[in-house]
């Protein structure tokens, strides 16, 4: 299975894009992404995401590399994973078929772990808050969420979350466009 680097090489490549048309297209160097795809550096989130938007991928296509058109996802066939540079791990729950819509995702905030940077994108977004204390920011307004409650939103608005607590926060979120599929 290739890693991350060599996929993102891989589909340059096959895109027949040169290095150079990348960093056009991503605002990222040339250099780094040579780097990038030697495996000498890490990659942000937010860099991954302008990769993956060039290849019209999503950002768990650098991680999973097949569909297996099943339904159900018993917990033993779960794979936690985590994006650079961020503590927050993430588990698919969703079943794996072409052509879905939704993506859920059960995400595990360290204490005091936060979001980097604020998001906007096309969408919608839905968390509910299995255990512990998150802040949520959608727009100009913070909500304090505790166990049980949920948020629900456009995406499109400015959003960020941040775990406050000296506790991990577990959250289901239900995503619109999917971002972690293959």
């Amino acid at each position: 299975m290739e890693n991350i680097y060599e996929r993102i090489r891989s589909l340059r490549v096959s895109m027949n894009m040169t290095l150079k048309e990348l960093s056009e297209k991503t605002g990222l160097s040339i250099s780094f992404l040579s780097q990038v795809e030697r495996g000498n550096s890490s990659l942000a989130i937010t860099s991954l995401q302008k990769i993956a938007d060039v290849f019209n991928v999503s950002m768990s296509s650098f991680f999973e590399s097949t569909v297996s058109n099943s339904f159900f996802t018993p917990v033993v066939d779960r794979k936690p994973f985590q994006i650079e540079r961020s503590n927050s791990v993430f588990t698919r729950l969703g079943g794996d078929f072409s052509g879905k819509v939704l993506e859920p995702i059960h995400i595990v905030l360290a204490p005091r772990q936060g979001q980097d940077v604020v998001f906007n994108h096309p969408g919608e977004e839905f968390y509910y808050i299995l255990k512990g204390k998150v802040l949520m920011m959608v727009g100009d307004k913070e909500y304090e969420m505790n166990e049980g409650d949920t948020i629900h939103f456009p995406s499109m608005l400015d959003h960020t979350w941040h775990n406050m607590t000296d506790e991990p926060v577990h959250m289901i979120a239900v995503l619109t466009p999917i971002i972690f599929h293959e």
